[in-house]
Order: structure tokens, then C-alpha cells, then sequence
């Protein structure tokens, strides 16, 4: 018959470490989710939306999915790590978007106006743009055609105070 080596010492320092990881995972779970960044974006004729900040790999994978609306004047702002031809898809979303990429100059790259929301995989993806963008900013249908927006518009960014 083996014996054990642990002593009752070693155990309950092992059964209070895990504890203590339990208590910090649980607080840091129910905590909830830390308060998401917003950015001003204006475009050249003065109109600015507050656009939540996409820029960790969860959000930019989820983006905009599980919600139920977009409020007036508002939208996400996805920054990439790096400048690419990205691709996005409009898995799970609840409407349509406009969806606006920009360089890394925050000039406007391309365009899509109307995404679908797709309930269920398989999912449309939409881009690549046909030059690198850092940033993709999505808003509810319509804002492009009301904005008048076009490639090559420059777009600022503030951090809203």
C-alpha cells in the first residue's frame, strides 16, 4: 500500500490557493465587463457620432452581435492591430450597418452601405477594402447615403471627456 508524502500542511495550502483563485476569478466574473472606451468620430461636414472603442480580440470578434439596436448618432469603432485588407461578417447582429473603412491616416478606403444582420452561420463577409485600413467604423443602414460620405474623406477622432 503506497502512503502519501503530502503532509495536512502542504494540502491545505494547496486547497487555500485554490481558493483564493476561485474568490478573484469570481469577483473579477461578477464584476462585469469593464466600461468600453468611446471615441467622437467627425466627419468632414461636422457630423459626429460616439462610437464605442472595438479593439480588443473579443470585440472585435463580436462587434456589434447580441444587440438589439443601434441609438441615434452612435456606432463602433473597430481598431485593428495592424493595417490589413480585414474582413468582417455581421454574425448575430440584430440590424443592418453602414460599414466605413479607413486608413491609417483615418482616410476613408471603402465602403458598404446595407450590411445584413445574418441570424445564423453561414454568414456573407464583407470587405477585404481594396487598400490596408486600421480602423472600421459600423453605424446604423443608412448613415452613408444621409452623410453623403465618399472614399477619400478624412475623418477625426476625439476621446470623449
Amino acid at each position: 500500500m503506497a502512503q502519501s508524502n503530502s503532509s495536512p500542511k502542504t494540502s491545505r495550502a494547496i486547497i487555500l490557493i485554490a481558493l483564493a483563485v476561485l474568490l478573484v476569478l469570481g469577483s473579477w466574473f461578477l464584476a462585469g465587463p469593464t466600461p468600453t472606451e468611446v471615441i467622437v468620430v467627425i466627419f468632414p461636414n461636422g457630423t459626429q457620432i460616439e462610437a464605442e472603442v472595438a479593439d480588443t480580440p473579443e470585440a472585435l470578434l463580436f462587434g456589434l452581435a447580441f444587440r438589439e439596436e443601434l441609438p441615434p448618432n452612435s456606432g463602433m469603432l473597430y481598431i485593428f492591430e495592424q493595417s490589413d485588407r480585414h474582413r468582417v461578417k455581421t454574425f448575430r447582429f440584430q440590424f443592418p450597418v453602414d460599414m466605413i473603412w479607413a486608413d491609417e491616416s483615418r482616410h476613408v478606403v471603402h465602403l458598404i452601405e446595407d450590411a445584413e444582420p445574418c441570424p445564423s452561420a453561414p454568414c456573407p463577409v464583407y470587405g477585404p477594402p481594396p487598400e490596408n485600413a486600421r480602423y472600421l467604423i459600423q453605424t446604423g443602414a443608412g448613415f452613408i447615403r444621409q452623410e453623403h460620405l465618399t472614399p477619400g474623406i478624412e475623418l477625426s477622432f476625439a476621446l470623449r471627456m
